[in-house]
């Protein structure tokens, strides 16, 4: 428990601190756990720098800030400052790789189907085998080994996980859920970056946007809209038109005239070679 002093300085030399980083993030800590949090600090601890105490405290130091108070509400219950000098974006990125699985406790909902795939397991004979056969999944012994006889569904998506089911998958080591440590917003440059803005695809978003700008062009192309990107293109185009035209309509131009010279020789010479065989 800290003293009214030790408060006093937590909130001063934080607003000291904040002052040093150009990006300022909010991280909810409710439900992840401990191991997350430490090895995520670990990892991350030359990009970024963790404030962590009460959320009271933590309000203070954003407050004390016109920089940082529009964001000071936007606390939870337990929460986290973070601080850094990178790039957002690459900062959210770095946090989602840092993703962990977690094993199944009872009562939980499955995020998605959980499945057991048929093969040889580890495990040996015994209580375990019991214990499977409990969860519904089809067992059998063979040359003295525990062997999953086929793939099947154990819990769908939205389902709960019973007590049998949670056994059996921390029997087989299969953990079916995940956690992350994810910043809900970080300020930067005066701008309010939300999770949903930071989690952008990069190289999703640049692909949908090459995908659009070449649609846009086929169309462009296609009712003649002349602009900026197109312009080269219909004017090539329209050079390529206007010379065949002019080719096949024979017409004398400074710009085809050698191209009919060429036709005429070529046409000459399949006349003379038709004249030799005669």
């Amino acid at each position: 428990m800290l003293t009214k002093n030790e408060k006093r300085k937590f909130v001063e030399d934080g607003k000291k601190t904040v002052a040093k980083y150009s990006v300022v993030g909010i991280i909810p800590l409710s439900g992840i756990p401990d191991r997350l949090l430490q090895s995520t600090k670990n990892n991350m601890k030359k990009d970024v720098m963790f404030l962590l105490g009460r959320k009271t405290l933590l309000k203070k130091i954003l407050e004390g800030s016109e920089k940082t108070k529009s964001i000071a509400d936007k606390l939870e219950a337990t929460s986290a400052i973070i601080l850094s000098n990178d790039n957002p974006f690459e900062l959210y990125g770095k946090f989602k790789a840092g993703k962990i699985k977690l094993a199944a406790k009872p009562n939980q909902i499955a995020p998605d189907d959980v499945s057991v795939a048929a093969g040889e397991t580890s495990i040996m004979p015994g209580q375990a085998v019991t214990d499977l056969k409990t969860a519904g999944i089809d067992v059998q012994i063979q040359k003295g080994k525990v062997v999953i006889s086929k793939d099947k569904v154990i819990t769908k998506k939205g389902e709960v996980i019973t007590a049998s089911v949670a056994k059996a998958l921390h029997t087989l080591d299969i953990n079916p859920f995940s956690a992350t440590l994810e910043p809900s917003l970080m300020l930067s440059d005066s701008i309010i970056f939300n999770r949903a803005v930071l989690g952008i695809d990069a190289k999703k978003t640049t692909a949908d946007i090459a995908l659009a700008f070449n649609s846009a062009m086929a169309l462009s192309m296609e009712v003649g809209i002349v602009n900026a990107y197109t312009i080269k293109t219909m004017i090539t185009k329209a050079y390529r038109i206007a010379y065949h035209l002019g080719i096949e309509a024979k017409l004398p131009d400074a710009g085809i005239i050698e191209g009919l010279v060429s036709r005429a020789a070529n046409q000459a010479a399949a006349l003379n070679s038709l004249t030799d065989k005669k």
